[in-house]
């Protein structure tokens, strides 16, 4: 089995990178020539996939012409968010009721996506069908980042995720989940962290080991660093 649509979260505001993105969303900075979203949406490309959904609210008109402008291999479908903002969980919500699939994966291009992670996300996807589970998150060593000042956000034992010890690992903008996992909330504002919260009290959230150094924008600082590498 496998996951036939992406979804990319592309509408919030950016803020921790004003100046830069009051005229630019963030999945249209670039680092080295090349927009984050082009990064993102190549990766997932070459992944196999056969549809995208991305989300827009933020200077949405920049995206959409964006996406006009290119010829994407695949069908790269823009969700509108047009009278308030859904934030992560209520915007995953929205675009998947716009589908008949039954298992996304989710990514948030704020990290710098490439090639590297095309054997994991496999083994990842692999991993969710073998295993008949609702979701899996990719995560990464605090170690392997190149922001040393991100907090870490799990501890993983044998692909569960827990809150207990040191949290050594951060979640890296990827995951894969089942629409089913939606069904108790309503489509309004609401944090993907609500649902890990529940999924963690019931023992049920799952993870895999990144093995790639990690590269994420996470704020005007580290934007400037990135553009120098």
């Amino acid at each position: 089995m496998r996951i036939n649509t992406a979804l990319i979260l592309c509408a919030g505001l950016g803020k921790r990178l004003n100046p830069l993105t009051l005229k630019i969303p963030k999945p249209l900075l670039k680092i080295n020539d090349i927009t984050i979203l082009d990064r993102c949406i190549n990766m997932v490309v070459k992944f196999g996939v056969k549809k995208i959904f991305l989300n827009t609210f933020h200077l949405s008109e920049q995206v959409h012409n964006f996406v006009k402008s290119k010829n994407f291999p695949v069908s790269v479908q823009i969700i509108q968010e047009s009278k308030k903002i859904l934030n992560t969980g209520g915007g995953i919500m929205n675009m998947i009721a716009h589908s008949k699939d039954n298992d996304f994966l989710v990514l948030n291009p704020d990290t710098l996506w490439n090639d590297k992670y095309l054997t994991e996300i496999n083994r990842m996807q692999n991993f969710y069908f073998s295993n008949k589970i609702e979701n899996i998150l990719l995560v990464v060593k605090k170690k392997l980042s190149f922001d040393q000042n991100l907090m870490g956000d799990f501890e993983l034992n044998e692909n569960l995720l827990n809150k207990k010890g040191p949290q050594n690992y951060i979640y890296t903008g990827c995951q894969i989940l089942n629409k089913d996992l939606f069904r108790d909330y309503k489509l309004e504002n609401f944090s993907v962290s609500e649902v890990w919260e529940s999924l963690l009290k019931k023992n049920q959230l799952y993870g895999f080991e990144s093995l790639n150094k990690f590269y994420h924008l996470t704020n005007l600082e580290i934007f400037k660093k990135l553009e120098d590498l």
